[in-house]
C-alpha cells in the first residue's frame, strides 16, 4: 500500500492533532478563545456507562455516606427500589466528558450556574453529553485571555436528560496558547492562571457572580 502521508510542513495536521515537526504530531486538547463560536454545539464522545463501583467509590471519596447511594437493602424499601447514582458522580462524569473540547486549555474555572438534575441515574445507565457555546468575550483584566460560557446537557442513551448546567471558564487566546499546550506556558501544570503577583490570579472582575440554587431529584441527597 502506497504511503500517502505528506512531509509538507504547511499541510494540515489530522483532526485532533497539532503538527510540531516533520511527520510528528501532538494530541490537541481544548480550544483557544478564537476557536469558540457562539451557537456552536459540541457532541462529546465517547459516552460512559456508569457502574456500581463508580457510584460507591466516588461517593466514599467525597465522604458522601448517604444510604441512598450505597445501601442496596435500604434502597429496596424506597420508591426507586435500588441505589441512585449520586448527583455529584453524575456531574463529575458528564463534566469530565466536556474537558477535551471545551476547557482542555482552560486556565481557571469561573463558575457553575443553573445546575439541574431532572431525572435519576442508576448503575448500568450510559451517559452522553453535549455543550452549546453561549457567550464569549475578552477578559477585561487579563490581556491575552478570554471568558467562555457553555451550557452542557447530559443524557442517557435513551435520550432522557439527566443533567443541565452552565459553566464559565478562562481560556488563552491563540497567540498565548502555544507554550501552555506544550506544558511550558501560562498556568501549565500549576493549576493556576497567571498575570497576578505570585501566580495567584485575581479573577473577581471576570467572575460570573455567585452560584445559583442547585436543584436535584426530589428526595435525593447530593
Amino acid at each position: 500500500m502506497d504511503d500517502v502521508r505528506t512531509t509538507d510542513p504547511a499541510a494540515a495536521a489530522p483532526t485532533g492533532y497539532e503538527r510540531i515537526g516533520e511527520r510528528r504530531y501532538r494530541e490537541s486538547v481544548g480550544f483557544c478563545y478564537e476557536e469558540f463560536t457562539v451557537g456552536d454545539v459540541i457532541e462529546h464522545r465517547p459516552g460512559r456507562t456508569v457502574t456500581e463501583t463508580d457510584n460507591v467509590l466516588m461517593s466514599m471519596l467525597a465522604m458522601n455516606v448517604s444510604p441512598l447511594h450505597i445501601d442496596a437493602a435500604h434502597c429496596a424499601t424506597l420508591p426507586w427500589g435500588k441505589p441512585l447514582v449520586s448527583s455529584l458522580v453524575t456531574l463529575s462524569i458528564v463534566g469530565g466528558m466536556t474537558v477535551r473540547s471545551t476547557s482542555g486549555r482552560a486556565l481557571a474555572n469561573l463558575g457553575w450556574d443553573h445546575i439541574r438534575l431532572p431525572a435519576p441515574v442508576f448503575a448500568g445507565d450510559t451517559l452522553y453529553a453535549q455543550s452549546e457555546v453561549l457567550t464569549k468575550r475578552l477578559s477585561r483584566s487579563r490581556p491575552g485571555e478570554g471568558i467562555v460560557s457553555c451550557r452542557t446537557t447530559g443524557t442517557k442513551s435513551t435520550g432522557e436528560v439527566v443533567l443541565v448546567y452552565e459553566r464559565s471558564f478562562l481560556v488563552p487566546c491563540r497567540a498565548s496558547a502555544g507554550g501552555a499546550a506544550e506544558g511550558r506556558g501560562p498556568g501549565a501544570g500549576t493549576g493556576t492562571a497567571t498575570g497576578a503577583p505570585g501566580g495567584s490570579p485575581d479573577l473577581a472582575e471576570d467572575s460570573p457572580g455567585p452560584l445559583r440554587t442547585v436543584s436535584a431529584v426530589p428526595g435525593e441527597p447530593a
